[in-house]
């Protein structure tokens, strides 16, 4: 009896948060386009028969409690109804998510989690670089950010100018701040200044190309130092962040592995992971330069990065200056540290096997192998479903096939009947 009461109150509870997190969330209508530019919102755009919409609907419930407290207002149109919405943010696709602030607005193309999505929203709701005044902030700020940039200096100069104009372009991406010499104190290895830092993986690591004089140089230099440490060592890949990943213009080293859906992994799986997570860890001043190290929780991303079936666990290496990419001729389970070095020497001196690339007969063969792995899917998830939606289509274009070549058949049967019965009549005559 008491079990079942303890049940009871448990449901209650339960359903109690999920409608309150579900009630932060603004239902918007075309009158929004009237107040938009009023505050910071944060909006998903949807469709109701949207699948993808539809999962996403309670991790937004969450984003919207968990920013309840902020100036940012959370909500959700229903771009089927009120399409003067789709038509002004030219959406395209569902979910959209966009978050607006006055004249601005920006589309969040990452991981449709929680954190990440809240993350987005935080940096975008206040100014590109953020300043810290006080010590005690950074003890806050390492507990809250796995990753951030940190400005030690005056907002003056050179330098500084370069990192405001860095922050402002991947504001949506990561986290700017900039203090002082005596605030930052031992929290990072101040020894002269101006100096810039990325901090991941409870380790400050330096930005050292701006030891020059000529602006262009470092600007650029500058640029590509962000947009290559703003990922963490050894991130998770997945279809929201990997477009992101190509852009730093190196060669993702992938370990593809298989995470069950409450997120375990094998003890196998989890070795190879470990294996080549240890590679950069221990000697990333050899490969951090060339090589962003990650893993993938399932072969479906690797299988349309491969064309192929892709075995578990496995290794791959992708070129994302040309959509090469390379597979290793050791099997998985025979592959070693050191075989995987010398598989990446291989890559670096172009002598390695590769595949892909970006020619016309590729991707062909790739529109070809998405279309097909779809289907599959489709079929294996719902065959009564793909049937019907696949097979009305197909009866329908048969039938006017039918009936638009086939009543000169009819036409000429009639014509033999109709032939046949006056013979049969002058015969009788």
């Amino acid at each position: 009896m008491v079990s079942l009461f303890k049940f009871a109150f448990f449901l209650f509870f339960y359903g109690f948060i999920a409608n309150s997190a579900a009630s932060r969330v603004i239902e918007l209508s075309d009158r929004f386009l009237d107040i938009h530019k009023e505050g910071q919102w944060l909006v998903m755009m949807y469709a109701p028969w949207c699948a993808h919409c539809k999962r996403l609907d309670p991790v937004w419930a969450h984003v919207a409690q968990h920013l309840y407290a902020t100036s940012i207002k959370v909500g959700r149109a229903d771009c089927t109804r009120f399409t003067a919405i789709a038509h002004n943010f030219k959406i395209r696709g569902y979910p959209t998510i966009l978050f607006l602030k006055g004249e601005q607005y920006y589309e969040y193309n990452g991981d449709r989690t929680k954190d990440e999505i809240v993350n987005f929203a935080l940096r975008l709701n206040g100014p590109p670089v953020q300043e810290i005044t006080k010590t005690h902030s950074f003890h806050t700020l390492k507990k809250d950010r796995d990753l951030y940039f940190l400005y030690v200096g005056d907002r003056s100069g050179l330098l500084w100018d370069l990192y405001h104009s860095t922050a402002h372009a991947f504001h949506p991406h990561a986290f700017f701040y900039q203090s002082h010499p005596v605030i930052v104190d031992k929290h990072a290895p101040v020894e002269s200044t101006p100096v810039i830092f990325v901090y991941k993986e409870n380790v400050h690591y330096n930005f050292t190309g701006h030891n020059s004089s000529e602006f262009n140089y470092i600007n650029k230099t500058l640029h590509n130092w962000v947009n290559a440490e703003r990922f963490s060592t050894f991130p998770k890949v997945t279809h929201g962040n990997i477009h992101q990943l190509y852009m730093t213009n190196k060669n993702l080293v992938l370990a593809v592995i298989e995470e069950n859906a409450v997120e375990n992994i094998a003890s196998d799986m989890l070795e190879f992971r470990e294996m080549v997570e240890s590679i950069i860890r221990k000697k990333r001043d050899k490969y951090h330069q060339h090589f962003q190290f990650g893993w993938i929780a399932n072969n479906d991303l690797a299988n349309s990065i491969a064309m192929a079936q892709v075995s578990l666990p496995s290794l791959i290496v992708i070129n994302t200056s040309t959509n090469h990419h390379y597979i290793p001729d050791d099997e998985p389970g025979k592959l070693t540290s050191d075989a995987i070095e010398i598989f990446l020497e291989h890559i670096r001196n172009d002598t390695a096997p590769k595949y892909g690339g970006k020619s016309i007969l590729v991707k062909i063969y790739r529109m070809w192998f998405e279309t097909k792995s779809t289907l599959y899917s489709m079929w294996n998830g719902n065959p009564v479903l793909t049937v019907i939606l696949f097979g009305l289509p197909l009866l329908f274009l048969s039938l006017i096939c039918w009936g638009t070549f086939c009543p000169d058949i009819l036409d000429a049967g009639d014509d033999e009947e109709e032939e046949d019965t006056n013979n049969s009549h002058m015969k009788e005559d």
